[in-house]
């Protein structure tokens, strides 16, 4: 009975005892009883010989699928016989009369054995009756449904033309880039066939081909993606959103997240110097909630969403997100959220001693559009924490004389030399006690224009003031990218939660008369424009008939425009009287929204933000004299959709992945340097011995 149990979870695929009784009619003692063997005596319990029984078990069409997965596994006939329970006999006459077939005998690993698509596909598709398309590792799989091990190693067979081969030349970038920094230690942990790197590598590959959410993943064969992970197949699509969860659960992707920004910063210290903040709305088009409404500058209109507070440096890679379901806007948002986390993780920052000896001298400066333009918080950044800022002036004086600017060389941050016509002055900026003292630069263009910049970082020239400034357009180009490519914009978020109730939201009655404010000062506009132009226009009194018609409408429009100033009165009077902030938890029912689990969201931002920061590695590598970064990072998508060929080489210790040419000539001599550099950096696959060797597959 215990044989015949185990053998039937295998071809069933189903590890419930309810299913086991329900379809093979035994009974639930001896269910508990066949568990509890397997799970005392191991997965060998099911494949050790046993006597055979006079008669020996029927060849019904599950145990022939059986029989025969275990044949192509390189099972003998002998060992296949003992392990379904049939005569050797039995065995030997289904293979005679075409029931079964053995495979011929194994050849040494090489191009002439490896599998192409077609037979992937055939070996694929014979197993979707037993425990799913592509599911060929049997035991392990069944092992792992009952506890018996803890996650499966890759094992890399040999394959030719699999779909999207080439994104395992983005691999030794992810794990530079920290894929696997911290992952064990911060985030959940997941149980059964998959582990945490498959998870992780599984969405890291989707970002870079360009598989935007997990439900396109349908759209493309698990057992071929398998293959770029040493895998039979990858997750289902439930079954990765449950492992997704079991990650980030209790806020452990945001704990992963904000590791990984003070990983990128500690690495590379110099790009934390200047850093760029901007905001961008996630538009939520659901029905969950009704979370508040905020303008969207691309739309141009106002729509429900979240806020989210982005950290770049001056190339435009992220270091850290901070979402806002209730934004209150960029200047709360810095002095509650981004400077305190800047002050304790920015690396390098110079001492209380180096600040007294060096009175002009900022921790680092931070550059944001006019939205940050306020003159009491650059104040307050420079008096309390000494953090220069850098904004665009929101009202410049006159323009100043032509004569006072002259052409400065300008580097760029990403190494261009520029020209630009600059001057600079000191200014005071505010007015009354929010007044302050900054320097202003300003650049002339060749239309005559003057674009004011304002800033309180007093160490540097304004040639290097103007350079960073300028390159606040890396910031805009990092969202546009990643709408285009990563979809940072999607809310893939199927749940709700309450806030805390300690946040502050607009008072929905103050809201609404404010909007009746508005309405009657622009109803007020217009009518007094048409009064003032009937009475620039006046009618003589010649035409007598005329002139009535004029008197008569300027009447009734001073009669409309004092209904109309009598009703802004009250309605002034009523804004006055009512808390323009309330508290959440205060809401009326009606009225209140509630937060979309952040979680997922969370830790599929961090897996493309590390493969944004890998593409942009890899495009560093491609750029030259004919190659600029656009083009650069067009050639890695055309090589992410590329098909390979993996070909393991264990006796000499590499993975041998050969990548399919491209159609010109001059696009493969470009990757053929890529994978030169790429395997001077002798990466090994995670939890193997083979090390990454790329090439071309043309000549």
């Amino acid at each position: 009975m215990f044989r015949f149990i185990t053998s039937q979870l295998v071809v069933s695929g189903s590890c419930r005892q309810v299913d086991i009784i329900k379809t093979f009619g035994v009974s639930k003692s001896s269910v508990i009883r066949s568990i509890n063997r397997l799970q005392e005596e191991g997965a060998e319990a099911i494949f050790r010989p046993r006597k055979r029984r006079r008669g020996g078990t029927k060849l019904t069409p599950e145990v022939v699928k059986l029989a025969q997965l275990l044949l192509d596994q390189g099972r003998s006939r002998t060992e296949t016989a003992q392990e379904v329970g049939v005569k050797r006999d039995t065995l030997r006459k289904a293979i005679g009369d075409g029931r079964l077939h053995e495979p011929s005998s194994p050849p040494p690993v090489s191009q002439e054995n490896a599998s192409n698509k077609s037979e992937r596909d055939r070996v694929d598709g014979e197993v979707a009756g037993i425990l799913g398309t592509g599911c060929t590792r049997i035991v392990e799989r069944v092992c792992a449904a009952f506890g018996l091990i803890d996650g499966v190693n890759a094992h890399f067979e040999p394959c030719l033309d699999v779909p999207k081969g080439g994104v395992l030349c983005s691999l030794p970038a992810l794990l530079a880039n920290g894929l696997l920094e911290g992952s064990e230690a911060m985030l959940g942990k997941v149980k059964g066939y998959y582990t945490m790197f498959h998870i992780l590598l599984l969405l890291a590959y989707m970002a870079l081909c360009r598989v935007k959410t997990v439900e396109q993943v349908r759209g493309h064969s698990p057992g071929e993606l398998g293959k770029l992970m040493g895998l039979d197949r990858v997750p289902e699509v439930r079954c990765l959103r449950n492992k997704m969860d079991d990650l980030s659960r209790n806020q452990a992707a945001e704990v992963w997240a904000a590791h990984l920004s003070k990983y990128w910063m500690e690495r590379d210290v110099d790009a934390v110097g200047t850093l760029y903040i901007d905001g961008h709305v996630r538009v939520y088009h659901g029905g969950l909630t009704k979370l508040p409404r905020r303008f969207v500058s691309r739309e141009r209109l106002c729509l429900r969403g979240t806020s989210d507070y982005w950290v770049n440096d001056a190339i435009g890679r992220p270091f850290f997100m901070v979402e806002k379901a209730i934004d209150p806007g960029l200047i709360k948002t810095l002095e509650s959220d981004i400077v305190p986390r800047l002050l304790k993780d920015v690396p390098n920052q110079p001492t209380k001693e180096e600040l007294d000896r060096a009175p002009y001298l900022s921790r680092f400066i931070l550059v944001f559009d006019r939205e940050g333009y306020s003159p009491a918080f650059f104040h307050r950044m420079w008096s309390k924490h000494r953090i220069g800022c850098m904004t665009y002036h929101k009202h410049p004086d006159a323009p100043w004389p032509e004569e006072c600017f002259t052409e400065q060389t300008v580097t760029m941050p990403g190494g261009e030399i520029v020209q630009m016509m600059l001057a600079e002055r000191g200014s005071l900026v505010g007015s009354g006690k929010q007044s302050y003292w900054m320097r202003e630069v300003r650049k002339l263009t060749e239309t005559g224009h003057q674009t004011s910049i304002i800033s309180t970082a007093y160490d540097l020239s304004h040639a290097t003031l103007a350079a960073r400034m300028f390159s606040r357009w890396c910031q805009e180009n990092f969202f546009r990218y990643m709408m285009q490519h990563f979809a940072i914009d999607l809310l893939q978020e199927y749940g709700t939660e309450d806030f805390s109730g300690t946040e502050k939201v607009v008072n929905p009655a103050w809201r609404e008369l404010d909007r009746q404010r508005n309405s009657l000062n622009n109803k007020l506009r217009h009518r007094r424009a048409k009064f003032g132009q009937l009475t620039h226009h006046a009618e003589v009194k010649q035409n007598e008939k005329k002139y009535n018609r004029w008197l008569e409408k300027k009447s009734d429009l001073l009669e409309e425009i004092e209904h109309f100033e009598h009703q802004l009165v009250e309605v002034k009077a009523k804004i006055k009287q009512i808390q323009k902030h309330m508290l959440w938890s205060d809401l009326p029912d009606e009225d209140k929204f509630y937060r979309l689990v952040p979680s997922r969201k969370r830790l599929m931002d961090t897996v493309r933000m590390i493969a944004y920061r890998a593409e942009t590695a890899m495009a560093g590598l491609l750029v030259d004299d004919k190659v600029d970064m656009p083009a650069a990072r067009t050639l890695l998508q055309d090589l992410y959709k590329t098909e390979a060929d993996i070909l393991p080489e264990p006796d000499k210790g590499r993975l041998r992945l050969r990548i399919h040419g491209a159609s010109r000539p001059a696009v493969n001599k470009v990757w053929k340097k890529l994978f030169e550099k790429l395997n001077e950096s002798e990466t090994k696959y995670p939890g193997t011995d083979l090390c990454l060797f790329y090439e071309l597959g043309v000549g």
